[in-house]
C-alpha cells in the first residue's frame, strides 16, 4: 500500500457556523508504537490521544503548545502527549505492555486499558505568566467521548470528536486518524440535527481511511459540499530531547548527587520518556558535568 504522509486539514463550513478539523496520523502512531513497543491496547489508547493532541495543537498559534494527560484507573496507567502549533507531536504511556481481549463489539478494549475512573487534563502554554489548565472526569475511557466532554465543559464549545486506530494482527498500525467538528454560534436547530445525523451515519474513521479517503474527504462526509478548507499542515513525530538538554538535567542534580553517581555507577544512562532515546554518559563526561555543577 502507498505510504502517505500524515496531514491535517482545517476549515469552516455552513457559512462559518462550524469549525472542522480532520487528520491522518498513521505514521505518527506507527512511530510511537515502534519507539515504545506498545501492544495493541496501549497502541490504540496512545494513538487516539496523540491524534486528539495533534488536532488540538493545530488550534494553537505561533509558539504555543499543550500537554494532554489521561490518568485513568486501567492497567495502561498515565498517557501523556505533547503537541504544538507546528504539527509536532510526541507521547508515551506508563505501561506499554497492555493487551486486553476484544470488547463486546469485537474491537480493541481501549476503555478497559484506560479505565473509566480518572481524569483528562489539558495544559496549554500560551506564552502567558501562567499556563491554562482544564480538567474533566473521564466519562467513558474510549477517549473520543472524553475529549467531547472536555470541549463542552472546559472550553464551552460543543464538539463532536472521532478518533480511531486500526492495529494489525502483528501489532503494527494499519491506519490512524480522527476529526473534530466544533459548533459555533448561529447554528439553527435544524442544522444541529442535520450534523448529528451526519455524524451518526459516519463509518468509523479508520474505515474511511481504509477506503483511501483523505482527511478532506472525511470532512465532506460530515458537512457536505459547503466546506471551505483554510489550510493543511504535516503532522510529524518530534521530540525536543537532546544530549545537551539531558546533560543540563544532570548538572541540575547538583554536585553531591553527581559525585554519588560517579562513585557508585561510573556512568549514567538517561532514557527519554517521550521518545525512548537513551543517552549514556561515561565517567569522563560525568566528571566534566561535575565541574559545571560546582558553585
Amino acid at each position: 500500500m502507498e505510504q502517505r504522509n500524515d496531514v491535517l486539514v482545517r476549515g469552516t463550513a455552513w457559512g462559518g457556523k462550524i469549525r472542522v478539523f480532520a487528520v491522518r496520523t498513521t505514521q505518527l502512531v506507527s512511530e510511537l508504537q515502534r519507539r515504545h513497543g506498545t501492544l495493541p491496547t496501549a497502541t490504540a489508547a496512545l494513538g487516539r490521544t496523540a491524534t486528539a493532541g495533534a488536532i488540538m495543537g493545530a488550534m494553537l498559534k505561533g509558539e504555543e503548545k499543550l500537554t494532554v494527560q489521561v490518568k485513568g484507573n486501567g492497567p495502561i496507567g498515565q498517557i501523556v502527549v505533547d503537541a504544538n502549533a507546528h504539527g509536532q507531536v510526541r507521547g508515551y504511556v506508563d505501561n506499554p505492555d497492555v493487551l486486553l481481549p476484544s470488547n463486546a463489539h469485537g474491537k480493541i478494549d481501549v476503555a478497559g486499558g484506560v479505565g473509566t475512573d480518572g481524569y483528562l487534563h489539558i495544559t496549554k502554554d500560551l506564552g502567558l505568566k501562567e499556563p491554562y489548565r482544564g480538567s474533566v472526569p473521564l466519562i467513558s475511557g474510549e477517549l473520543a467521548e472524553d475529549f467531547t466532554y472536555y470541549f463542552a465543559l472546559s472550553e464551552q464549545t460543543p464538539s463532536a470528536v472521532g478518533l480511531g486506530v486500526l492495529v494489525d494482527t502483528d501489532g503494527s498500525v494499519i491506519h490512524a486518524g480522527g476529526f473534530i467538528v466544533q459548533l459555533l454560534p448561529g447554528l439553527t436547530d435544524a442544522e444541529i440535527t442535520r450534523l448529528e445525523q451526519a455524524i451518526g451515519a459516519m463509518p468509523h474513521v479508520t474505515a474511511c481511511l481504509e477506503q483511501g479517503e483523505t482527511p478532506e474527504e472525511i470532512l465532506h462526509r460530515l458537512v457536505g459540499d459547503d466546506l471551505h478548507i483554510h489550510d493543511t499542515m504535516d503532522i510529524v513525530f518530534q521530540c525536543a530531547c537532546s544530549s545537551d538538554r539531558v546533560a543540563q538535567t544532570l548538572v541540575s542534580l547538583g554536585e553531591s548527587e553527581l559525585q554519588q553517581i560517579i562513585e557508585e555507577d561510573g556512568e549514567a544512562e538517561i532514557v527519554c520518556h517521550f521518545c525512548n532515546e537513551a543517552y549514556t554518559f561515561d565517567r569522563e563526561q560525568l566528571e566534566q558535568l561535575l565541574e559545571q555543577a560546582r558553585p
